[in-house]
C-alpha cells in the first residue's frame, strides 16, 4: 500500500492518507489510513459491479465517501457520468485529489462532486444541487447499523459511514425517490439482516425489486444483500441465487469474485 502524494486535507496530513488500487489498478483511491477514518472495501466494488451492463446516463452515488464505488462504476461503464454526493467535505476533498491522478484519467472527466446532506430536508438538498428527477440511476451504500445497535466510533467520519440515526433508511429512500426520474433504477448494498427495512422503505416507491444475496462461503448465510429496483415500476420482486466470495473453506476467491475485484467485471444478474 503506497502513500498518497504529500497533501493535507482538512486535518489529514499526507501521512494519514493512503493511495489504494481497486479493480486490479484500473482505479486508484485516496483514503484515510486505517484508524484515521472510514476505509472503502469490497462493498463499494460489488455495488458498482451490480449496476447492469450497458447502463448509460447520469448516475448519482449517494453517501459516496471518497468515491470508490463511483470511480469503479465510471471505470467499468464508459457511457455513464457520475456525481459523488456526500456531506463529508474531507472525503470529497480526497476524491477531488484522486481525480487528478494519472491512473484515473480514463474516467475523471465524467465525475463531479457535490457536497450535500443526503438525509437533509428537501429544501436544503435542492439548494445544494440535489434536485428532483436529475438522476437516471442511483447507487447507494448507506450506513448499516441503527444507532441503538452499534457503538459508534469516536472518529466522526467513521461513525457517519457506519451508523444510521433514529430515522433509519427512510430519509435515504425519500431522497432517492426525489432525485430519480420515473423509471430510473436504484442499486444499493446493505446488511442481509436488514432486508426487511430495505423492503419497507422501497414499498410503494419502487418495483421490479431484485434481491441478490452475497455469501462469504458456499455453506454460509448471506452477510450482505445487493438490491436493484425501478422507480414507479409495478413488476414483481425476484429473489435471485446470489454470489459466493470464497471457494470452500479456504481464503481463495471464486473465479467470479476475482473477475469483479481484479478485472472490473460486472455481476451476471439476469436482466429484467
Amino acid at each position: 500500500m503506497s502513500l498518497a502524494p504529500a497533501a493535507e486535507t482538512d486535518g489529514l496530513s499526507s501521512g494519514d492518507v493512503t493511495k489504494d488500487a481497486f479493480l486490479g489498478g484500473l482505479v486508484q483511491v485516496l483514503q484515510p489510513r486505517r484508524g484515521a477514518g472510514h476505509r472503502a472495501g469490497l462493498d463499494a466494488v460489488y455495488l458498482a459491479a451490480a449496476v447492469a451492463a450497458g447502463t448509460t446516463g447520469h448516475v448519482i452515488d449517494l453517501g459516496s465517501g471518497v468515491g470508490t464505488a463511483g470511480f469503479c462504476l465510471a471505470a467499468r461503464l464508459r457511457g455513464v457520468s457520475v456525481t459523488l454526493v456526500d456531506r463529508d467535505r474531507r472525503a470529497l476533498d480526497l476524491a477531488r485529489q484522486a481525480l487528478t491522478l494519472e491512473e484515473n484519467a480514463g474516467f475523471s472527466d465524467r465525475i463531479r462532486l457535490m457536497e450535500a446532506d443526503v438525509t437533509g430536508a428537501g429544501q436544503l438538498r435542492h439548494a445544494a444541487g440535489l434536485g428532483p428527477a436529475i438522476a437516471d440511476h442511483v447507487i447507494c451504500n448507506p450506513p448499516y447499523y441503527a444507532d441503538t445497535r452499534f457503538r459508534a466510533s469516536p472518529e466522526v467520519s467513521r461513525a457517519g459511514a457506519h451508523v444510521l440515526d433514529g430515522r433509519g433508511l427512510e430519509p435515504w429512500a425519500r431522497t432517492i425517490t426525489d432525485i430519480l426520474k420515473e423509471g430510473g433504477t436504484l442499486t444499493l448494498i446493505f446488511r442481509a439482516d436488514g432486508l426487511d427495512e430495505v423492503l419497507s422503505v422501497l414499498a410503494r416507491r419502487f418495483g421490479a425489486i431484485d434481491i441478490v444475496p452475497l455469501r462469504p462461503r458456499p455453506e454460509a448465510a448471506a452477510t450482505r444483500i445487493l438490491v436493484r429496483a425501478v422507480r414507479a415500476s409495478r413488476a414483481p420482486l425476484r429473489l435471485l441465487p446470489g454470489f459466493v466470495l470464497h471457494e470452500g473453506t479456504g481464503s481463495d476467491f471464486t473465479a467470479e469474485a476475482n473477475g469483479v475485484m481484479r478485472d472490473g467485471a460486472g455481476l451476471s444478474i439476469p436482466p429484467r
